[in-house]
């Protein structure tokens, strides 16, 4: 590879919005490892060989963030948003619990594939309203499921009659503890699920048509796509990786906290979403992109139970990190960083040009 053609490379890596979400994991991990030099080592565990670290925590971590930004992303492609999926893995992990603690055999495979089939049909229900709402209603989606995420905790509550519910099963916990060839399975899971929507959203129509609905829903109608079907498929599946989230993190304790259990994870979801480069104003999303921002929101919060970041400050220290990352990102940030520099290089240069422009 020539000169030329390896500064073209890096020049259209720099450009790929979620490279500077990488840049920042590395970032973050670089600043771990200066205050504990063992923090990215990875052993195995002499008693089950499983691998065990803080990569592997980060990874597990991820995981429930990874569903529900892919499901965001989709919404926001059309131009839309999803509030209500911290709500809706209330809901699920509620579903969850509730049913295996009334079937009571801790061991039954049949028992937790149902909790899990039953908690995704509830969430895939309930993002069907969502999808409705926006579609067929023709509510503003901010509004329609902000109905929801108000609404949905109260859900989780009548579910549970108002208690944190806890139930046994081991298959239903291997989902979130366990391992298989050494690498958490809840990862790897998410990992699939990534894959696979990625596959069919890029190798089919389905994902132009999403950003098609996003850009100009009018001219996309007049063109032979149904938008309605379409905005309802999307809030469905955003809603069912809701669901798969909520399985996630309920299963990690066998316990569904109604108040805690997804709080503020919408927001998280957003965020990832938008360092992967997707556009608020929909017609643009990259599942990759959402992908490294789960890693790197997980990453963050790893780093700030590290580092003893207090409580309070917690929120101000994620947001600097992140308005530094959209910084990063910004055109016109990078362009105005170009202009400095060919100003320093070239003063007299800069100077005739801003005379002639003048």
């Amino acid at each position: 590879m020539t000169s030329a053609n390896t500064s073209s490379f890096w020049r259209d890596v720099i450009h790929k919005p979620f490279f500077w979400g990488i840049v920042a994991i590395a970032a973050l991990l670089v600043l771990n490892v200066i205050k504990d030099p063992g923090y990215l080592a990875v052993s195995i565990n002499p008693n089950n060989g499983n691998l065990v670290g803080n990569l592997i925590d980060i990874l597990r971590q991820a995981a429930p963030i990874m569903m529900i930004a892919i499901g965001m992303s989709l919404v926001i492609a059309t131009a839309g948003i999803d509030l209500s999926v911290g709500s809706l893995m209330a809901v699920s992990g509620a579903v969850s619990m509730e049913f295996l603690r009334s079937a009571g055999d801790s061991s039954s495979l049949g028992a937790a594939l149902a909790a899990v089939g039953l908690s995704l049909l509830i969430t895939g229900i309930l993002g069907a309203v969502n999808g409705i709402l926006v579609a067929y209603v023709g509510l503003q989606p901010f509004i329609a499921t902000l109905v929801l995420m108000l609404a949905g905790r109260g859900i989780a509550k009548v579910i549970t009659g108002g208690q944190n519910t806890a139930a046994s099963n081991d298959p239903y916990r291997w989902i979130a503890n366990g391992y298989l060839v050494g690498i958490p399975v809840v990862f790897l899971l998410a990992l699939a699920v990534v894959i696979a929507v990625g596959w069919v959203v890029r190798r089919s129509a389905l994902g132009l048509m999403i950003e098609a609905i996003g850009i100009n829903p009018r001219a996309s109608r007049m063109a032979g796509i149904k938008p309605k079907g379409l905005l309802l498929t999307a809030y469905i599946l955003s809603g069912v990786l809701a669901g798969v989230a909520g399985i996630m993190s309920v299963g990690s304790v066998m316990t569904v906290d109604i108040s805690r259990t997804g709080y503020q994870l919408e927001l998280d979801a957003i965020l990832a979403v938008v360092i992967g480069g997707a556009s608020l104003m929909g017609g643009k999303f990259s599942l990759s992109g959402a992908f490294v921002g789960a890693l790197l929101i997980a990453t963050l919060d790893k780093t700030v139970l590290f580092l003893g970041v207090s409580s309070s400050a917690t929120p101000a220290f994620k947001a600097l990190v992140i308005i530094a990352i959209c910084l990063l990102q910004s055109q016109r940030v990078r362009a105005w960083f170009q202009r400095r520099r060919r100003r320093q290089a070239d003063p007299s240069a800069t100077t005739a040009r801003e005379e002639v422009a003048a």
